[in-house]
């Protein structure tokens, strides 16, 4: 089981990372990164599916060995560590979205007209919360009783 336990970091590992060579060979040559892209994405969110999986399926399978109390709460405790962490990164992930969308907006906006800086702000700002958002609620996953 430690073997196991050595291995499939790796082979995650390994899988999130092969996607990446054609990206920084298109990216030097000039070709379209986009393919290259959302396979690496796709692998990324595979590769995390399959990790959840496993936990889940090792998670049932200790509960089942023992069957006492500590056992499920220990199962109900790594389920909270899930969803704090999806919470933190999916928010996370948006509020990318969001910045990525309005910081160039906001740039130009001001290039345009320098009084418009605290308007074009305040949209960028809205993304950045997003992120806060999720934080807080990771925290409120984790350390609510």
């Amino acid at each position: 089981m430690s073997v196991l336990l050595f291995i499939l970091p790796l082979f995650a590992i390994g899988l999130t990372l092969v996607p990446l060579v054609p990206v920084l060979t298109s990216a030097k040559s000039g070709c379209s990164v986009k393919n290259p892209f959302l396979l690496h994405f796709c692998m990324f969110f595979g590769v995390l599916l399959l990790t959840a999986i496993i936990l889940l399926v090792m998670g049932m399978t200790a509960s089942a060995a023992t069957s006492s109390a500590p056992a499920q709460s220990a199962s109900s405790d790594g389920l909270r560590y899930i969803g704090a962490a999806l919470s933190t990164g999916i928010a996370s992930i948006g509020a990318g979205f969001g910045v990525g969308g309005a910081a160039p907006a906001a740039i130009g906006a001001c290039s345009e007209n320098p009084k418009s800086f605290v308007k074009a702000m305040i949209f960028v700002v809205l993304g950045e919360g997003l992120a806060i958002y999720g934080l807080v609620i990771s925290f409120l996953i984790l350390f609510a009783k």
